[in-house]
């Protein structure tokens, strides 16, 4: 499934067409006709009191079918459309990556015939990736995978051109589901064949509640951590049936998104809701995976003093390095002022934790969900709950100590500022568009389980930001190339890169059950991700032909073997071959 480079000649020749000025400004005209806004607005401008949820006059159903009984679409106020506009436009001239992929794909209609189903925070740089999505030829419906995540200016303006949204800051849990059942069938009766998601909540529910349709969607493509280690226990019970490309794990996903972005969008969210000095207060950073490691540096940044606890040995040995302390949940609680969940998992924050924390201690989330801090406990036994503002409760707890939480433990970015800034986004979805392009236009050569983008695509994702950025790259000489074994384009990086060790291991074993003849199937562990996975003769054939790390040949694989200092890898037909 080779994908051609010629991707970054594409961005030399538009950029000496028309100039990257052009580029940054929106192909959609606001809906008074207006010309194209730039750089004019500032978000702090407008006061965000306007944005209250105030609901347009009930619709009524147009459509019925599979138990759903289908609105147009469900926003709070169409009449913030035009400021929607304005924010959009914003948004565009800090997405180059986004942009350039517009300009490149819109000619081809590569998404032509594609209904795309997506479920991911609905902020304005989610609203610039939707218009392209329709621009590349896809129709597309929305809902948010959290209830105060929707900036609903945004929601009306993607509604005033005709784009079928259903999200509104405050929802109820309730009332996110029925918005996730909107977006299944589309206007004409047909159902969705594409899905774009986040902590696997539309997927979740199209295999919970809509497993007839499983057989029609050509892929799903995933944002978060949380959403991939979801659908990692589908496919390890068998129960996943649709292609999934994990974004998160894209290096200009996980590295830029998830450390650079989450570190400026969290400082952003605790001085909204809580308006507190962090330098000098001792904050507890739990994990120190890519986004605990730009939140503790943001935070030291800010001259707080950062405590770190961990599960993993080598994330551990990562935060001392990089100069945090690292303890136990149970000696930090006690010290601790501000906390900060970024593990993607659940029951971080315990309350058996709650009860020995300081006075007015802080709570975070920036992880997934609402399953990081024990929310349920806190309001069990809080004796007192005051409300300070939108999304800021105080608990009192019986210990005589209160606690203050932001957006009801769920993620402070997101719910109490405005989330991750749109060039580091623009870096994700760039690849959520590469990723639903490659599972169109490869219908039927994805099997069934979670790939990730080739490396190339991963590299022209970076490239489309260096420009923007003022940035000029050296080139590989012939001499140089061939010392490195590269070519002067890349991929500069192989396949597993970075971080993941086990995937080459089993890589390397697959490649071995090629020249292997057996009769029984052989249950490989991939001991990292937790996934069993039963491979025959036929079945890796299949992946070698059609996996993106097939690039990994025999040659390589000898070399590999040689560096570990092995000659074969033993393994037997127990459960746990590694």
């Amino acid at each position: 499934m080779a994908f051609k480079r010629k991707f970054s000649l594409n961005i030399e020749h538009i950029q000496q067409e028309e100039g990257l000025e052009n580029s940054r400004t929106s192909s959609i005209l606001s809906p008074n006709g207006a010309k194209h806004f730039r750089r004019q607005l500032s978000e702090q401008n407008f006061d965000e009191s306007q944005l209250m949820n105030r609901f347009d006059d009930e619709q009524k159903p147009f459509l019925s079918i599979d138990g759903i009984e289908k609105l147009p679409y469900k926003i709070a106020n169409i009449n913030l459309a035009e400021l929607g506009r304005k924010t959009l436009s914003m948004a565009e001239a800090e997405m180059p990556g986004v942009m350039l992929l517009r300009k490149i794909y819109t000619p081809k209609q590569p998404l032509k015939g594609v209904r795309l189903a997506g479920c991911l925070h609905l902020t304005a740089q989610t609203g610039v990736m939707i218009e392209t999505f329709c621009q590349l030829g896809a129709q597309v419906q929305w809902s948010s995978c959290n209830p105060l995540s929707t900036q609903d200016h945004v929601a009306a303006a993607l509604v005033k051109t005709g784009i079928p949204i259903y999200a509104w800051k405050g929802e109820t849990e309730e009332e996110k589901l029925w918005c996730i059942d909107q977006t299944i069938y589309f206007a004409d009766g047909q159902p969705l064949n594409a899905i774009l998601d986040d902590g696997c909540n539309l997927a979740r529910i199209i295999h919970e509640k809509y497993p007839h349709l499983t057989s029609l969607i050509h892929g799903s493509s995933e944002e978060t951590t949380a959403g991939i280690t979801k659908l990692r226990k589908l496919f390890k019970h068998k129960k996943l049936k649709v292609p999934v490309i994990n974004v998160n794990d894209s290096v200009t996903k996980s590295k830029f998104d998830n450390n650079y972005g989450c570190g400026e969008s969290l400082i952003d969210g605790i001085k909204r809701a809580t308006d507190v000095m962090i330098g000098g207060k001792i904050v507890v950073v739990i994990g120190y995976g890519n986004v605990g490691k730009g939140c503790a540096k943001v935070l030291s940044g800010y001259g707080a003093r950062v405590i770190v606890t961990e599960i993993d040995p080598i994330c551990a040995l990562q935060a001392v390095m990089d100069g945090y302390q690292v303890t136990t949940m149970a000696e930090a609680c006690k010290i601790g002022q501000i906390f900060v969940s970024a593990t993607g998992s659940t029951g971080l924050i315990r309350g058996e934790h709650m009860m020995e924390m300081r006075d007015m201690a802080i709570l975070c989330n920036i992880g997934s969900g609402q399953t990081e801090i024990d929310v349920v406990w806190l309001k069990a036994n809080a004796v007192k709950i005051e409300h300070i503002k939108p999304q800021v409760d105080i608990y009192h707890l019986p210990s005589g100590r209160a606690i203050i939480l932001p957006a009801d433990g769920r993620v402070v970015n997101l719910s109490c500022a405005h989330g991750n800034p749109s060039f580091v986004m623009s870096n994700s979805f760039s690849n959520q568009i590469l990723a639903q392009i490659q599972l169109f236009t490869n219908k039927g050569q994805y099997p069934i389980g979670i790939h990730t983008l080739p490396k190339t695509l991963d590299e022209e994702v970076a490239l489309a930001h260096l420009d923007y950025l003022g940035v000029k790259l050296e080139k590989l000489t012939e001499t140089q190339s061939a010392y490195l074994d590269l070519h002067p384009n890349g991929p500069f990086k192989p396949e597993y890169y970075p971080e993941q060790f086990i995937m080459l291991i089993n890589i390397i074993i697959m490649n071995i059950l090629w020249n292997i003849q057996f009769t029984t199937s052989i249950p490989l562990e991939n001991t990292h991700n937790d996934q069993f996975i039963t491979f025959t003769p036929i079945a890796v054939n299949q992946y070698r032909k059609n996996s993106v790390h097939s690039i990994i040949t025999d040659d390589h694989i000898s070399k590999i073997l040689e560096k570990l200092g092995l000659s074969t890898i033993t393994f037997t037909t127990k459960s746990s071959p590694i």
